[in-house]
């Protein structure tokens, strides 16, 4: 298993930027794919971004293409998220997860979550 451990998030105004940390640590070696995951309240939780850990594709949500940015410092152990252009509708829990499976949009398949980091755009 892996930890997590988010940080970055925050109040902005609408078109400001914010950056998301994920602290990763544990038996990261069996870890396949990191991603970024979001919650509104009374909606389910999606997938924002993703990253390969083998290679580095990337993959993004409608949403998040063109405004936001995932990376991954593997000498720090460390995901980011650089979210430009926030708009209102951005404003969410956001949750770091990792998988030992390639990379997927199902929640369920994470077995590595941390405990979210609220992002509220106005």
């Amino acid at each position: 298993h892996v930890q997590l451990v988010e940080s970055g998030g925050g109040s902005v105004q609408a078109g400001g930027s914010l950056v998301l940390s994920c602290a990763v640590s544990g038996n990261e070696r069996d870890t396949a794919c990191v991603a970024w995951f979001r919650q509104a309240p009374g909606a389910e939780r999606k997938r924002i971004a993703n990253i390969a850990t083998g290679g580095g594709r990337t993959y993004y949500a409608d949403s998040a293409k063109g405004r936001f940015t995932i990376s991954r410092d593997s000498t720090k152990n460390t995901l980011y998220l650089q979210m430009d252009s926030l708009k209102p509708e951005d404003t969410a829990l956001y949750y770091c997860a990792a998988t030992v499976r390639p990379c997927t949009l199902i929640a369920r398949e994470y077995s590595g979550w941390g405990q979210g980091t609220q992002v509220t755009v106005s």
